[in-house]
């Protein structure tokens, strides 16, 4: 049988007389050599597509503009050297101390309430006045040092006293007492003393021409526990806090630094919601028309020429289309939603615009306010340019752009704090996490942490249980009467004591805006109101006054707040310690397990 033969193959398709059927089990390239020499050239024989590549990669965009090659600026650099917190006085900023201690320093707590704490900081400053006064044989002889503990005593906690329930509750500063109590001095007592105005030897059996030299001895003891941890000044009975810059209803640290000002004058900067633990240039920003009364010098300008070295990092897109790029970058596994503008726009300066960002070195002194007064860069054709601030030409609106600034007029400068590089943070002596409750539509601060009163820190739950023990075993039930119905009522859950309530409450004059009010719970035992434990949460209590947070520092995120103490050496070598609070983000909502008119049953 002979095939047909086909002499218009075109006709035949089209006509469908011999519909033919394609198969293909295995493709594969056929090289015509086994190395990619030649591929990897990059020939130019073709310029059809040499030219396609160039007009792909913007190659003919062309710009009348060089590289850089030199850049000469003048620069001014002052020294901050005031200080004012927030509602506070302007001081001059100390300069044998880093601004973090300054800025962070939150006063030591003796008391809670009506109730010694701190008996750790006590019995350092009792050993270090013994052993002043133990030194001369005159004072020995006298019994100088068990006069000083007979009047300054470490008293035993009476374990039948409601009021001494949080140094009998806990086993381990019961104990703790009990081998302190007339053994050893409570040295605060007299350092308040002292502090007060009152002499070293009041009140001791010293002959008088001994007396002198023993009140010669009390300013080394405040000189030393001054300098041992680091306090605000100013502390009196309208401010307890002193100088802090802690804001109780903001939740993070508010202050103000100056320097003197290029033109002449002062340069304020804020820093309004530092939260604390790392403080840098970002902070802060300027303050138009602060003032805090300093003065100094005018900033003379120093000019420097240096060479522009390009921006680079890793996996930056290169201009060459040969060039390979480092793979430790994917761009490519980012996904940004249409409206996350942030990573578009971060997108689009690492793929599009990277390589056109030169960088320019500028040392200046630590702790200074560093202002460009002017820079001109020399490009590779000769010509040289005035670079001006970003919106200072003729758009200085809204949507001007800036970056690294600390003002709205571009030409504030860089604040390089007078901080350290490294600070050593202590574990957290009290850790409070403030929480959204949405079943109780409440906010809760849960004391995660407590400082008990040795000074050693206790889980907040378990120090809770042991004093809610202590307080059940001073106030025992009384007899109960045979229940008369299946179920009792009762008004409220229980919730652990370590729960304080913040209720939501109008703002005064406005009918619209909320704010957060410490509440209380009753007690288990009598009913009476639970009390906070922290300091963080005892603002103002003490004092008699309320409590408010600002409704939105409290998110859907929850807020977390921790007192710790931090230590660092400054650049002479000495060693700087300071009890600071620090703000963190929390970790979500929780539920109390508050409810209202429970019915529970009698009859088990």
């Amino acid at each position: 049988m002979t095939e047909p033969r086909i002499t218009d193959l075109a006709g035949a398709l089209r006509d469908r007389a011999h519909p033919a059927v394609g198969v293909w089990n295995r493709l594969e390239g056929r090289p015509r050599t086994t190395d990619f020499d030649r591929a990897l050239r990059a020939e130019v024989r073709d310029a059809l597509w040499l030219l396609t590549r160039q007009w792909q990669l913007g190659e003919f965009r062309g710009a009348d503009a060089g590289s850089p090659v030199t850049a000469r600026y003048a620069v001014t650099t002052s020294t901050p050297g005031r200080f004012r917190p927030e509602g506070g006085s302007a001081e001059p900023l100390p300069a044998d101390r880093p601004l973090e201690t300054v800025a962070e320093r939150r006063p030591l707590p003796f008391v809670s309430g009506t109730e010694r704490t701190s008996f750790d900081l006590r019995l350092a400053l009792g050993r270090r006045w013994r052993k002043l006064v133990s030194d001369p044989p005159v004072f020995r002889a006298h019994d100088v040092p068990e006069q000083f503990t007979a009047r300054y005593p470490v008293a035993l906690p009476d374990p039948a006293d409601e009021a001494d329930s949080a140094l009998v509750a806990h086993p381990e500063v019961w104990a703790t007492m009990q081998a302190l109590a007339g053994r050893r001095m409570d040295g605060y007592l007299l350092y308040q003393h002292l502090k007060a105005g009152g002499r070293a030897s009041d009140g001791i059996d010293l002959p008088g021409p001994h007396r002198a030299a023993l009140d010669a001895l009390a300013p080394r003891l405040t000189a030393w526990f001054d300098q041992l941890i680091d306090q605000p000044t100013g502390v009196t009975a309208e401010r307890p806090d002193g100088d802090a810059t802690w804001n109780a209803r903001r939740l993070e640290h508010s202050f103000a630094v100056s320097a003197p000002a290029p033109g002449g004058g002062e340069q304020v900067l804020t820093a309004a919601e530092y939260p604390g633990g790392e403080l840098d240039w970002y902070a802060f920003s300027t303050d138009p028309g602060g003032s805090l009364g300093g003065t100094g010098p005018t900033p003379v300008p120093a000019g420097r020429t240096v060479f522009p070295a390009p921006v680079g990092y890793a996996g930056m897109p290169l201009p060459r289309w040969w060039a390979l790029e480092d793979g430790n970058t994917n761009f490519a596994a980012v996904t940004p939603d249409s409206t996350d503008l942030a990573r578009l726009i971060f997108l689009e300066f690492a793929l599009v615009f990277s390589n056109d960002w030169y960088q320019l070195p500028c040392d200046v002194p630590a702790g200074t306010l560093a202002t460009i007064q002017g820079l001109a860069v020399t490009d590779v054709f000769g010509q040289r340019r005035w670079i001006t601030p970003a919106g200072t030409g003729e758009r200085q609106d809204w949507q001007r752009w800036s970056m690294f600034t600390l003002g709205a007029d571009g030409r504030t400068g860089l604040l390089l704090p007078p901080g350290t590089p490294k600070v050593a943070t202590g574990p957290a002596l009290q850790d409070v996490a403030l929480v959204r409750d949405e079943n109780a539509n409440l906010v809760w601060g849960i004391e995660q942490t407590v400082q008990l009163a040795d000074g050693v820190q206790r889980n907040g739950d378990e120090a809770a249980a042991e004093h809610l023990a202590q307080r059940r075993r001073l106030h025992p039930p009384g007899p109960v009467d045979e229940p008369h119905a299946d179920v009792a009522y009762k008004i409220a859950s229980p919730v652990p004591e370590n729960w304080i309530p913040f209720i939501p409450v109008h703002v005064p004059g406005d009918t619209r805006s909320v704010q957060l009010q410490r509440a209380a719970m009753p007690s288990e035992v009598d009913g009476t109101p639970v009390r906070p434990r922290t300091a963080l949460l005892r603002e103002g209590l003490d004092a008699g006054r309320p409590y408010f947070i600002n409704e939105e520092e409290v998110a859907r995120t929850g807020t977390r707040i921790s007192v710790a103490f931090n230590r660092t050496r400054w650049r002479d070598g000495r060693v700087v310690v300071w009890l600071s609070a620090q703000r963190a983000t929390g970790h979500g909502e929780r539920s109390s397990g508050l409810t209202f008119d429970v019915l529970t049953d009698t009859v088990v």
